[in-house]
């Protein structure tokens, strides 16, 4: 059975479904409105423990899943949603052993995902151009694996100037201007290799899908959005929720064929 250690993730929920996110380190104590609780009182018990507050107020402690951290991490850029991230993963096609070339690394949300779903045979080399962004990814990752996985390669730069040495299987993208990778895309993507962006805007969306087209070695190209809308569930009482995650970004995909 899984237990909580020093320097773990750790999502605290309370009575109405609140959700914090704290580091475990030994001697601190998580502070809130309704008292605090030690660290030291979480680590070394199993994940789902419940615990009260210095106040008597109740605590369930999980680790958190990949989504839970993306969303309650002290992040820097913007993150990919998760409902965003899961329909990347889908209809980029990632899978278990292939090589995956990233960028922009950003927060590194969706970065984690694509090192999880490529496996230990499998690699992702993720660039990102701003080193700020960079080093607080580094750090964020680290924070929810423990370290660097060994699949994981994380570089600042252009990725452009990875087409050659990396060869891709999957080209997952999530900068502003992905047009500029469709041409470098073209000649060292893998034959029926995945090219995916992610975009905010429809004349974003419009600039790339005809860099796509002008290629001439792109097909099956598609463009969509992911809208989350959760329902309420209490007894007879069932009702969309007021609240929904609605636009977040545009996904492209499209399959590199032979010239």
């Amino acid at each position: 059975m899984e237990t909580f250690a020093a320097g773990d993730p750790c999502l605290l929920f309370d009575a109405k479904g609140r959700r914090y996110l704290i580091e475990l380190v030994p001697g601190k104590n998580f502070q809130y409105h309704r008292g605090q609780l030690a660290h030291d009182s979480i680590i070394g018990e199993v994940d789902g423990i419940a615990l009260e507050s210095s106040l008597g107020a109740r605590l369930v402690a999980l680790r958190p899943r990949l989504a839970d951290y993306a969303l309650k991490m002290a992040r820097g850029a913007t993150v990919v949603y998760p409902k965003d991230t899961g329909a990347i993963l889908v209809w980029a096609d990632i899978a278990p052993g292939q090589t995956v070339l990233e960028a922009g690394t950003g927060s590194g949300a969706l970065t984690m995902a694509l090192s999880r779903a490529v496996g230990p045979e499998g690699k992702v080399v993720s660039y990102e151009r701003r080193e700020d962004h960079a080093a607080k990814a580094a750090k964020l990752i680290r924070g929810f694996f423990g370290e660097i996985p060994a699949n994981l390669t994380l570089e600042t730069g252009e990725v452009e100037d990875a087409m050659p040495v990396v060869t891709p299987h999957r080209i997952v993208l999530d900068v502003p201007e992905p047009w500029h990778v469709v041409a470098p895309a073209a000649t060292h993507l893998v034959s029926g290799g995945v090219f995916c962006c992610y975009l905010p805007t429809v004349p974003q969306v419009q600039t790339v899908r005809e860099a796509l087209k002008e290629a001439k070695v792109f097909f099956d190209t598609d463009t969509f959005e992911v809208l989350h809308r959760e329902w309420a569930v209490e007894g007879r009482s069932v009702r969309p929720s007021h609240r929904m995650v609605g636009h977040t970004g545009f996904i492209t995909v499209s399959r590199r064929i032979a010239g």
